[in-house]
Order: C-alpha cells, then structure tokens, then sequence
C-alpha cells in the first residue's frame, strides 16, 4: 500500500499492526483540543487522537494495532522516540494555530480507494469543506458517498489526514471519530487562524 508522502513503499506492518518493523511506539501532549497521542514506527507515524484520558487513548491506539508491541516513548530510549514527541508537539502547535499543518512522514495501512479519499482530503485548504459528494466525484466514484463516508472514518491520523474538513451535503458536520466538538472547533480555529477554545 502507499502514502502520499511515499507512493511506493508498502507500511511496515500487516493488519491490526501483524508483522511490524521494530515496535510502535507513542507519545501524549497536551493540546488545545484535550490531549492528544501521536504514535509512529520507525518509517513514520501511524496513529494520531484526540481525547481526554491518557488511558483512554492508549487503549484506542492498541484497538487499532492489537498485533503490534507498542510503548511509550522515551527520549533516551530509541533513534525515533524523539521523532513521536517532535511531531506530536507539531501537531498541537497547529491545533493552537501556532504554526502551519506539519507534513510528518506516515507509514499509515489502508486500501487503494481509501487512499484516494485521504488524498483529496489532505488537498482540502485549511478553512475550507468538501461534502462527502463532492469528494466521491473527485475521485471519479460519484455514486459511492456513503463509501467516502467509511473511509473517512477509518482515517488513523487525526488532523494530518484531516478528515474534519469533509462534511455533508446539507452542511451538517456529519461524523467524527474523536467528537464532533472537535470537528467544529478544528473548523473553526482554521477559518479564523485563531486557536480553537472549548465553550
């Protein structure tokens, strides 16, 4: 499978995180959308979320990756511990429109059409929306909105693959892995270039 940042390297992992290179390994900050967990392999992240418990988070992540040997990352630990924590803060820096979108390497699983989607959602300007419509002619698939909406939810990179940016027809939010909440603050703090803060 590829990324958009590598087109033809395969990720380093099988399903569920089958077979991965070394380890997964994760790292929690605080960001202005509650806390935030970026993990990654040594190729490039695969998994970043949202919410408010440390726990709660971790258990997401070895959800999606329950074949994997995953840790907590640790500055003295491994060459890319220090790479998680870097993109992590960068992550939140942009959440707290503090800086631009990073562009971390991804080392991400999916299928050809799922890659698409992600690719027009990656295409989306900060500030804008794409109706899950729109997106399915973008790809040349007009008749699979309710497929867009699939992939889109099965994005494992909040923010980066911003899966926010992508709403429904009539202008309603539609769905958000991490809260629709954060969906409206993210879209808001991007149309405004101002930090997004909880009412």
């Amino acid at each position: 499978m590829r990324t958009r940042d590598s087109s033809t390297k395969a990720p380093s992992y099988g399903a569920r995180g089958d077979g991965s290179e070394g380890e997964i390994a994760y790292s929690i900050v605080d960001s202005a959308l509650g806390r935030l967990l970026v993990a990654g392999t040594r190729r490039g992240i695969c998994f970043a979320a949202m919410g408010e418990s440390d726990r709660r988070l971790v258990a997401e992540l070895r959800a999606d990756y329950p074949r994997a040997s995953i840790r907590k990352a640790g500055p003295n630990r491994r060459r890319g511990d220090s790479s998680v924590g870097k993109w992590a803060r960068a992550i939140a820096n942009y959440v707290a429109g503090r800086s631009a979108m990073p562009a971390p390497p991804m080392d991400v699983r999916g299928t050809s059409f799922q890659f698409s989607v992600w690719e027009q959602l990656r295409a989306i300007p900060a500030g804008q929306t794409r109706s899950y419509a729109e997106i399915a002619r973008l790809i040349g698939r007009p008749r699979a909105v309710r497929a867009v909406g699939t992939a889109n939810g099965a994005n494992p990179v909040s923010i980066v693959i911003p899966c926010h940016r992508a709403i429904r027809a009539s202008g309603h939010l539609g769905g958000y892995r991490w809260g629709l909440k954060r969906k409206r603050l993210l879209l808001e703090m991007e149309a405004a270039g101002a930090s997004p803060v909880p009412d």
